[in-house]
């Protein structure tokens, strides 16, 4: 290997050894995940503000603080009680022809007293700059909040003012001068940043170097090169991104299977046959794609991704099917319990008959059957196991596991699916997800794998009507409906009342429901602290028709399928995210019937309110898919799992698609040329690429 750059590099450097920082703040920059010199550097601002002088009240509108420069005419402290410290200062502002008041409101401090600091800095005759907000009218500034304050000839005032300034994330110890100042002291310590990216890339794209990126992003003299400091750095996050992607890809690739597959027909034509319903044109084309997989010399490693009642569900078990009927086990991961088992019994309903061998594996199921579940897993006496993490656990063993399939792929990040595949020789993996998102994003978070799309729903839906409403008008729509034969769910977000939440609990309005608005009905109530039996039991007896109205909380978001379900009434509708509200829709309108969801709500937001009407609006997938990236942005959407496999602090993965597509190219190539990147000018990339994801991926192999 080529010795490390980054040991002799002045950015290993620890952090404490800079100007003004020493072992205290040192501890307080570690809490920051700051602990070297590159750390620092690396520490991007979280927002910029403008903050050159502002011009005269009435001149131009003012956004942002308010900046000035001028002289202290008058000063003085003004009785304000115990808790409060306030001082009061008359300014001279030339370009505003005329004076300004300036209020410093501060605590006292037992460490020193704040008061004679002040009456030391702001005294007559000392020249200031001021940032603050201003108490103003239409055309005059009647006195400014001081915030910060820095003298005139102070040569380090032109960090903090006069300029497009940084802003960062603090922490306890931490002020937005120190980290200013310290930053600026880096960049003087470090000089000319050894550049990670290969000087041809550099040419070839036409970037700042490391050194005036860095600079510009954490000190930009103008919008313009903010903006081109922030696509250099954004870029080399996602080249980074990409190039891990690349070599997971092909080491997938490279990996030769010992084992095959025939489609022998025993179990997949029953299944086919018991499944009362014809697959769409969508569902055969999906199934001949992981097939044709399966059947390849190389393991499988594809995206399935298809919206709500789309038929995910019934590709899944197809694929484990034809693994089961050459003698293989399947493992089928999911993100919940709930989902866990409703993924058993959908199992159960459909292979009933059949000689396929199915068991639960989650974190409820008793001692002694778990401990029967591990010990037949281990000997290939179970064809398919179904559970949530608890499939990671190191004592959970398969004797010939082959396929793995993992649902709502987001909730998931790289990590768990390379745990679940390290149970066995390389083996396929189907990962599904019910969030569709865009091309140029699926690039960026599955990049190791192929994407097949389900676009088609089944035939026979009947159209769900989606609005706001009352309560009392929903509940009307509920008993009108249950008249009719028909079935309804009543969600609410939490479980138990909170005297800090204006939610209503769901076990609360239960008992109020079955008492009173739904009295003489059959209503039950189901949530995820319920035991695995009794959900199982609450669930199955509901979609047989056992009950009218189902209360519950949102664990019935996913996998639920009782046809005969025509109403749903989310209570407290706008304190959902947008997906969450799509799913649970898509539990109703399954059978023939009209159906109707029904938002409860008060949005006192724009978000909130941007939410609910565009639900009412589509009922397409793909359009509330992009409608909530927008509104919540990748990382959320995304979940901490896989967001947390994303070390992307500037690249904005729905705007910057632009430099995401070249990522990609340059990442090809760079693997191609030199696939362990050992070449001089490739060296500083791969210990960067390691650092960042080796760790984090279990295997990023640049042997």
């Amino acid at each position: 290997m080529a010795s490390s750059t980054v040991e002799k590099s002045p950015l290993a450097q620890s952090v404490q050894f800079l100007r003004g920082v020493g072992p205290q703040r040192a501890g307080a920059l570690a809490r920051l995940e700051v602990k070297t010199v590159g750390d620092l550097l690396r520490y991007y601002p979280r927002a910029w503000e403008d903050r050159r002088e502002t011009p005269a009240p009435g001149v131009a509108p003012t956004q942002g603080p308010v900046v000035v420069r001028g002289r202290v005419v008058r000063a003085r402290q003004i009785p304000a009680g115990i808790r409060v410290a306030l001082f009061r200062a008359t300014l001279s502002v030339p370009s505003w022809g005329g004076t300004v008041e300036v209020v410093w409101f501060k605590r006292p401090s037992r460490r020193y007293d704040v008061l004679e600091k002040l009456k030391e800095e702001v005294k007559p005759g000392a020249d200031l700059w001021i940032v603050g907000k201003a108490e103003a009218t239409l055309l005059r500034v009647r006195e400014i909040h001081a915030e910060e304050h820095y003298a005139i000839d102070d040569p380090r005032c032109d960090l903090h003012v006069g300029r497009i300034v940084p802003v960062y994330s603090l922490t306890e110890g931490i002020t937005a001068r120190f980290l200013r100042e310290t930053m600026a002291e880096a960049l003087k310590a470090v000089g000319a940043v050894p550049e990670p990216l290969p000087p041809a890339v550099v040419r070839k794209r036409t970037f700042l170097t490391a050194s005036q990126a860095l600079a510009g992003i954490h000190f930009p003299r103008s919008q313009a090169e903010h903006e081109e400091a922030r696509r250099r750095l954004a870029y080399e996050e996602l080249l980074l991104l990409e190039l891990a992607w690349v070599l997971k890809s092909r080491q997938t690739r490279e990996a030769l299977k010992s084992y095959g597959y025939e489609i022998r027909r025993r179990f997949l034509t029953p299944f086919r046959e018991h499944l009362g319903f014809e697959l769409t044109a969508a569902q055969k084309r999906v199934i001949n794609e992981i097939f044709a997989d399966m059947q390849g010399q190389h393991p499988m490693t594809r995206l399935l991704q298809g919206d709500v009642g789309s038929g995910k569900t019934v590709v899944a078990i197809a694929t484990l099917l034809l693994a089961a009927e050459n003698g293989y086990q399947g493992a089928f991961m999911a993100p919940t319990e709930i989902l866990a088992e409703q993924h058993h019994w959908t199992l159960a309903k459909f292979l009933s008959g059949m000689d396929v061998r199915t068991a639960l594996l989650t974190s409820r199921v008793p001692k002694r059957e778990r401990e029967k579940v591990l010990a037949e897993a281990a000997v290939g006496k179970i064809d398919i196991v179904l559970g949530t993490h608890a499939l990671l656990e190191g004592d959970v063993q398969f004797k010939n596991l082959r396929v793995v399939v993992i649902d709502e792929q987001h909730r998931f990040g790289v990590r768990q699916r390379t745990t679940l595949r390290r149970k066995g020789p390389p083996m396929d993996m189907l990962v599904m997800t019910a969030t569709p998102i865009p091309r140029t994003l699926a690039l960026a978070l599955y990049g190791d794998l192929h994407v097949s799309t389900l676009d088609e729903m089944p035939p026979g839906r009947a159209p769900v009507h989606t609005s706001r409403a009352g309560e009392g008008e929903a509940f009307e729509i509920v008993r009108r409906e249950v008249k009719k034969g028909r079935q309804a769910y009543v969600v609410y977000p939490i479980i138990e009342e909170s005297s800090r939440l204006d939610l209503k609990a769901a076990e609360a309005e239960f008992s109020r429901l079955r008492d009173s608005e739904f009295a003489g009905l059959r209503v039950e109530l189901v949530h995820g602290q319920l035991p695995g039996k009794k959900k199982a039991q609450v669930m199955e007896t509901f979609a047989s028709g056992g009950y009218d109205v189902l209360v519950a909380t949102p664990v019935i978001e996913v996998g639920v399928d009782v046809p005969n379900a025509t109403v749903m009434v989310v209570q407290n509708a706008d304190r959902f995210g947008l997906a969450s509200l799509h799913q649970l829709r898509g539990r109703i309108g399954r059978g023939g019937h009209e159906s109707f969801c029904l938002l409860v709500a008060d949005p006192k937001t724009p978000e909130a309110q941007r939410r609910i009407a565009s639900l009412c609006e589509t009922a397409d997938g793909f359009r509330i898919a992009e409608e909530d990236l927008k509104l919540r942005g990748p990382g959320e959407v995304l979940g901490t799992a896989q967001h947390g496999d994303l070390t992307l602090r500037l690249a904005n993965l729905l705007t910057d698609a632009d430099l995401l597509a070249l990522a990609r190219e340059d990442a090809e190539e760079l693997l191609e040329a030199d696939p362990p990147l050992q070449q001089p000018d490739h060296v500083a990339l791969r210990e960067r690429l390691l650092a960042l994801y080796q760790r984090r991926w279990h295997a990023i192999d640049l042997a």
